[in-house]
């Protein structure tokens, strides 16, 4: 009888072990991108996981003959040899010598796309979408999600190893986080419900139980915008965190989650940076900026009159974006003590000047990718905030709990995913980065 003991032996080899097997017999697993024929041999580019491994098949190699059935996009597992050769450059490179391909699948019709280019030209966004599931088997769009994949894995790995605890927060509410109308409406066995447009309640309850807690997890948000900035699911990295000694600490907080994840893309993804030539940017401080300051510096610097002096539009965030680059040598910059008027109704006022909070946005060259601050912690205060705000505490006992038994002054932060992606890989639309994106538009495939 045989036994299931968990354990998963690797039968194949990946490309960046080519060295240790230079000369040996070798199985790897992948699909067909390319052939090229030529006078009496074939290049057969193979597709792994993150890697194009040239492959070569010539008849005296072995007594192998090529399957006339195999066609790019087959599914194959190729026995070589693993022969080293070096590059103009002097760099070692490696391909294998075709001796066998064992033919797990084949297409049951060429790809609608071609894939198989550098990247896909001359091919729009909404086609590139319809067709997601194969159009990232393109290496550059495939190396697109891999870097969000470790945007996510960083965030996810320095908390960890600062104390947070990762958790997961429903997705269907009795209430909007933020209020307002921009909700999702459920009919949930004959009550009505919502979406989450943010885990923000819940997090903050956790913090009496965790202290430090954290959630990467979609939103959704019911907003009539088609913009290239926006979209109506998103995944958003939150983290929320408790004794505080002010907002500055998390400010601190996401400062160094942020080196840490730029500094694992340059490691760990070094082949996708290279080939997306993405622009990872150095981070040792990032400078703060007061909402007013801010607006002070557009008005003066920039000759701009802002339309909205509670908030800023996107011109001002390109504004201010060029400012920190240019005068402060920073990427990023912290845009803090925003109006009260435009901050959700569990966001602290500044103890000095109520008109405004302990709340920042964070500015990615010219681009917002998070908004955070300190909390209220206090049960009465946050009664009477609600109350200033029209809403009606009664309906929200089951947050104020948190507050009514004793909580600490906290707070926390919140990265939508795909933006950030978006931006640090230099493109115009949130979309291209967003494996499945749901906007007003679209909800397949």
């Amino acid at each position: 009888m045989e036994k299931i003991d968990g354990i998963i032996k690797k039968t194949t080899v990946d490309y960046d072990d080519f060295a240790k097997f230079d000369g040996e017999i070798v199985k790897v697993s992948g699909y067909i991108h390319r052939i090229r024929e030529m006078t009496g041999f074939s290049f057969v580019i193979l597709r792994t996981e993150r890697d194009l491994i040239q492959c070569v098949y010539a008849p005296e190699f072995s007594d192998y003959r090529w399957d006339s059935s195999l066609s790019e996009e087959a599914c194959v597992t190729v026995t070589g040899k693993v022969v080293s050769s070096q590059d103009s450059a002097g760099n070692l490179r490696y391909e294998l010598q075709i001796h066998d391909v064992k033919i797990l699948s084949l297409p049951a019709e060429p790809l609608p796309i071609v894939i198989n280019k550098k990247q896909l030209d001359n091919i729009s966004l909404n086609t590139i979408l319809d067709l997601r599931p194969v159009a990232m088997r393109n290496p550059k769009e495939r190396a697109v999600f891999k870097i969000q994949e470790g945007i996510a894995r960083g965030f996810r790995e320095f908390l960890n190893n600062n104390g947070f605890t990762e958790i997961r927060t429903p997705k269907i509410n009795f209430a909007g986080a933020e209020g307002g109308t921009n909700v999702f409406k459920l009919d949930y066995f004959g009550k009505q419900v919502f979406l989450a447009q943010s885990p923000q309640l819940y997090k903050q309850a956790l913090v009496g139980v965790f202290g430090r807690v954290f959630e990467i997890a979609p939103v959704f948000r019911a907003e009539h915008h088609d913009t290239s900035r926006h979209l109506n699911e998103y995944i958003s990295m939150d983290l929320e965190m408790g004794f505080i000694n002010g907002f500055e600490d998390i400010m601190n907080m996401e400062t160094g989650a942020l080196k840490y994840i730029m500094n694992l893309l340059k490691t760990d993804y070094a082949k996708e940076v290279a080939l997306l030539k993405a622009d990872i940017p150095e981070i040792t401080e990032i400078p703060t900026l007061k909402f007013m300051d801010a607006k002070k510096i557009i008005m003066e610097k920039f000759h701009y009159t802002p339309s909205d002096m509670k908030d800023f539009d996107p011109q001002e965030e390109e504004m201010l974006g060029k400012y920190a680059k240019k005068e402060l040598n920073s990427d990023f910059i912290f845009i803090t003590h925003y109006p009260s008027k435009k901050r959700p109704f569990y966001t602290m006022d500044d103890p000095e000047d109520k008109e405004y909070t302990l709340s920042f946005d964070l500015l990615f060259r010219g681009l917002e990718i998070t908004s955070g601050g300190q909390r209220i912690h206090d049960y009465n205060a946050q009664v009477e905030k609600m109350k200033n705000c029209g809403m009606k505490p009664e309906l929200f006992d089951t947050y104020l709990m948190f507050h009514k038994y004793g909580a600490p002054p906290h707070g926390g932060l919140g990265i939508g995913l795909e933006r950030l992606t978006m931006h640090l890989l230099g493109f115009k639309n949130v979309r291209e980065a967003t494996m499945f994106p749901r906007d007003i538009n679209r909800v397949t495939p």
